[in-house]
């Protein structure tokens, strides 16, 4: 029998000039609370906090908790950030593109975007899914400036591309790319599995110390500290299966000669390396 969750829909009420701070927008922030409750819940703009009834009409109510509470947003989010930082459970859909540090440090739960999302997207994350159906920003899955840990578990899966440093410094989990990457996928990588069906721009697992990258098209500009150990046929990380031959290297030496990632290159995209 199919989960029934309580379902709670905001309708932005005009477009949005200064950013949002708005990591209230949880199913665990909402969950046990009327429609009143949650409009009156504080964000930040700029200076000033206001209630997010101001930018958000407010209809349904929350579960009796997180796990059963369904947070739909129906319209374009792009200038609202950090929505499900934190998250625990339930699920967010949102029906157009979503802000800046999308999922921050979500630890379970799932979150849907029929639109495109900004930079930082699932950076910290812990658990859950982060589903983007467009296209993602830069440091999809990373760490914090400054801080060498990023994504650590859950999946993000994003059916369009991503651009730069793809899950840097990423500890564990799994990202999914059915697109293109730009540069740096994977740097400072320490754990988990990249799988990039497109093709990559360069730097692709620059300083890796460990964790498993798979780039399904061609490297432009592959970085020098790896080193190629053979070929396999056909892979299936996490569950998904790519055809064909794939050049196997691991590295990265430029950084340390005890470095244990592996990087694998799909052979018919790159027959020069």
């Amino acid at each position: 029998m199919a989960e029934v969750m309580a379902e709670i829909i905001l309708v932005p009420k005009r477009k949005i000039d200064i950013k949002l701070e708005a990591e209230v927008i949880t199913p665990d922030s909402f969950a046990g609370k009327s429609a009143d409750e949650i409009g009156n819940l504080s964000v930040w703009q700029g200076p000033e906090t206001y209630p997010l009834s101001e930018f958000f009409e407010v209809k349904g109510s929350g579960g009796s908790s997180a796990a059963e509470t369904l947070i739909r947003i129906k319209g374009d989010v792009f200038r609202v950030k950090r929505i499900g930082e934190g998250m625990s459970a339930g699920k967010i859909e949102i029906e157009g593109s979503a802000g800046i540090h999308l999922g921050t440090g979500m630890k379970g739960g799932e979150i849907l975007v029929f639109g495109d999302s900004d930079s930082w997207a699932g950076m910290e994350m812990t658990g859950g899914l982060l589903h983007i159906k467009g296209n993602a920003g830069d440091h999809v899955g990373c760490a914090y400036r400054g801080k060498w840990h990023g994504m650590k578990g859950g999946r993000i899966v994003i059916d369009g591309s991503a651009r730069h440093q793809l899950g840097g410094g990423m500890d564990g989990g799994e990202i999914f790319v059915e697109g293109n990457v730009e540069g740096f996928c994977g740097i400072r990588q320490n754990g988990g599995l990249i799988v990039v069906k497109g093709k990559a721009l360069r730097g692709v697992g620059a300083e890796m110390a460990a964790g498993t990258i798979v780039i399904w098209g061609k490297i432009e500009r592959f970085s020098p500290g790896f080193e190629f150990t053979g070929v396999e046929e056909g892979l299936t990380p996490g569950g998904v299966e790519l055809t064909g031959k794939f050049k196997k290297f691991t590295g990265d030496y430029a950084i340390s000669k005890r470095a244990k990632g592996v990087l694998y290159a799909a052979a018919d995209a790159n027959p020069e390396l």
